[in-house]
This record gives C-alpha cells, structure tokens and sequence, in this order.
C-alpha cells in the first residue's frame, strides 16, 4: 500500500508538472486555457456606460434641506434594471422561498425532496433541495407533512386553506468586505491567525477565527408588507389595495411596495444565486452578484447622460409641451388623477429617459445601498461615492437611514429632481417605496 501510495504521488507530480510546470521557452505568457468570458446583454437591464457628471442638486434648495452640495464624481459602468422590480417578478421569490421550505419539510421525513450526496458519494451537509421531484398536493402524507406551513383553523377567513406568510423566512450569506478590508482583521503572516474582531448580523462583537468569519449569516421574511396602504395614511380608505394589490393579477406589472431595505437586500442575493446556479451548471464561470445601486450610481443613472439636468427627461418642468405630466407624483396640490394615475401605475407607462430607464422620477421611490448622511458628500470619495453602514439591530434610528431616491407617487415634484434625496429606516416598509437591482459591469466600457 506504501508503495502503491508513492508511486501515485509521482504520477500526480508528473501530471502538475506537464500541465503548468513546463518553462514555456521561458517567457512570461500567462495561465494558459483562460475560458473566455462573455457577458451577454441582462435579461431587463439597460447598460450604463461609465462616466463622470456633478452630483447633487441643479435647483435652489426649495425644502431647505441642506442635505446635500454639488459634488464631481465618477461612476463605473454597471447594468439596471430598466424598470423597477414588480409585484410579479418579486412574487417569483416569494413562491421559490416557499416551495424550498416545503421541500425541506418533506426531505426530513422523504428522501427523494433532499441531495445527500454528490455524483463521487461525498456527503453534502447541509444536504441540498432536490427541485424534480415533484409535489403532489393530492397525497395525503405530504399534506400531513406541509400541515405546519398553512394558518392553523382558528385563524382562516372563511375557512379558506392559506401558507402563513410569517413563516417565509429566508436564510441567506453575504461577504462583508468592508470588515475583511480592515487592517485591524487582516491575517497576521506571522504570527499565522487572525487577531481582530468582528460584528456579526446581530450586533454581536465577536473574535475572527479564520475566512469564514467574514460570512455573514442572516434571516428576513420576505413577504411584503401589505397592510403598509392602511398604515401609511390616516383616515384614508385604501383596504383594496392592502387586500389586493399584491395579489391580483391586474396588479402583477405594477411596482413592488410595502418592501424593507433588508428586503430587498435579500431579494438582490437570492437574484444572484438563482442566475449563477445556472449559469454554472452549464460550466459558465458566473457574473457578478446583483445589488442595490449605491446613491452615486442611481443618480448617474437618472440623468441619462444630460449634464445639469433637473429632472430624468431633461427639461426644468414637469409637463411637456401639450401640457401632459411627465411621471406619476402629486400634482395641483392633490389632484392625484391628473397625471394618469391615482396611486402607483403599471411600470414603464412614462417614456424612459437617454439611458432607457423608466421611472426613475415618480411612482415609487427607490432604495439604495448607501447609509444616509446629510455630509456624505464631504467625506465620501470622488471614485464611486458611497457611504455604507450596517446598522446592528440595538442601534439608534439615526444609524438605520437609509437613501431613497426618485419621489413617488404621493411625493410633489421637487423629490422628483435628480439631484434630491431623503431617507427612510431600513427596517421599514412602504406604500410608496420600491426598489430595483444594479449589476457591475466586467471590464470597463
């Protein structure tokens, strides 16, 4: 058996060394069989070309908010969302988080809902969800075991069978760079260890004990918030649309509210995961992940190209030239109906701007990625601007804003300026708040 063992280490040496261990004429000429990377235009998403304008405000400060100058920078290319993400599309995650938690119920009590092992026999722990196999709800043995999921009797309307949406709980991880990144935590060559700490997802100090310390662990439920109509306005009736707005199929292109930052934090990294595993099952070395833009990026986004402009279309008012609004908010000091649209209104049903965004003025207000400071912009760097916090859950308030950008549908035309922002808390949600997902371009266009 010794012998057998060496004789293959030599085998194995002779390998590495005829793959990569050859001097090559002894010229430097790089790794060779590179695969090579091609990144096909994003299903939905616009290309945002690389560039640099005049961050901020192009107007007086009408509000006197003070919350933010003018500002050079320069933004790197990256893709968007050309509309904001629906209901539709948002409910595709809500079902996938539901169907796994149902294939793992029945994996604890059936093999075939759950992958044990990989094609070599290696145990694969925490095992990995077998998607098909089917589920027939007709069976009675997978309706005891999916009992549990569903509101319990006492709590049905009508006695109609639906999924407890407080159970739709997503597990997920994230890298925190920004910890990895500090010299404080980085790994001592001498002495062979870590020596920092970090804070983990619940506020909690704790010391770094190898990589995996950096990985994030954390758990939201991703259901939205639909009871966000009534919550929003006082003496106001709007129970359609906490009973169906979500729901209903007329509602299905209309932008997804009532969504929390984390929320859409989650949704950004189940998008990822959901692409790149399947782009790596066909041997494609995967993209970069999505995520919310950060606030330099989505007003770049937003002025499509134009320098010094007011609104995303360009002009210094809010109508054309037959008189018609240009986007969804609160005209005439309330005449809601007068830009077509009472509340929100089906995505893309105003004419995009330079870049083909839609939107990007009215309708919903949009999340960002970028903590909310009223001096971002003397601090923060004239190279991708962003200023990033993440708020334990003991923090104060103050520490838990979050930018929004674009006005919406209940806002008046100044929050419809490129240049104007304001904030809203991560752990809130929204009638009038939305989001959509950004991509880093590969290279530099």
């Amino acid at each position: 058996m010794k012998k057998l063992i060496c004789a293959g280490f030599v085998l194995l040496l002779a390998v590495i060394s005829g793959c990569s261990g050859s001097y090559q004429g002894g010229e430097l000429t790089g790794v060779d069989n590179r695969s090579k990377f091609y990144e096909p235009d994003p299903y939905g998403m616009v290309f945002i070309p690389q560039g640099s304008y005049n961050m901020g405000p192009n107007d007086q400060d009408a509000a006197w908010a003070q919350s933010s100058l003018t500002k050079t920078v320069t933004t790197g290319a990256f893709w968007m969302d050309e509309t904001e993400i629906t209901n539709n599309e948002y409910r595709q995650f809500v079902f996938w988080v539901r169907d796994s938690i149902m294939r793992r119920m029945l994996g604890e009590q059936l093999d075939d809902f759950l992958i044990t092992e990989d094609e070599y026999g290696n145990l694969i722990d925490p095992p990995a969800i077998n998607w098909e196999t089917r589920i027939d709800m007709r069976d009675e043995e997978i309706n005891e075991i999916l009992s549990d999921l569903y509101l319990n009797q006492q709590e049905r309307f009508f006695y109609k069978k639906e999924i407890d949406t407080r159970k739709l709980n997503y597990e997920y991880w994230w890298i925190d760079l920004k910890q990895a990144a500090s010299k404080s935590n980085r790994y001592n060559y001498e002495t062979g260890e870590y020596e920092g700490y970090i804070v983990n997802s619940q506020g909690e100090q704790v010391e770094i004990m190898d990589r995996s310390s950096f990985v994030i662990r954390d758990m939201v439920n991703v259901y939205p918030d639909t009871l966000v109509w009534i919550a929003d306005f006082t003496y106001s009736f709007n129970e359609p649309y906490t009973t169906s707005y979500f729901w209903h199929p007329s509602y299905d292109n209309y932008p997804v509210v009532g969504v929390t930052w984390k929320q859409a934090n989650a949704f950004c990294i189940w998008r990822s995961m959901y692409l790149n595993a399947s782009l790596r099952s066909t041997g494609h070395p995967g993209v970069p992940d999505y995520r919310l833009p950060i606030e330099s990026e989505w007003e770049y986004a937003a002025r499509g190209g134009l320098d010094n402009s007011m609104y995303p279309w360009g002009g210094y008012y809010s109508r054309n030239m037959d008189g018609c609004f240009l986007a969804n908010f609160k005209p005439m000091r309330g005449r809601y109906v007068d830009d077509g649209g009472i509340t929100t209104v089906a995505v893309g049903s105003y004419q995009p701007n330079e870049y083909g965004l839609y939107d990007m003025a009215g309708n919903v207000a949009e999340w960002t990625s970028s903590a909310y400071d009223e001096s971002a912009y003397l601090f923060t760097n004239d190279l991708n601007p962003d200023y990033r916090y993440n708020a334990k859950p003991d923090d104060l308030p103050v520490m838990k804003r979050k930018v929004i950008r674009g006005g919406s549908w209940k806002d008046i035309a100044y929050f419809l300026q490129n240049g104007s922002r304001t904030y809203e808390y991560q752990d809130t949600a929204k009638s009038y708040i939305g989001f959509r997902c950004v991509r880093s371009y590969m290279g530099s266009n």
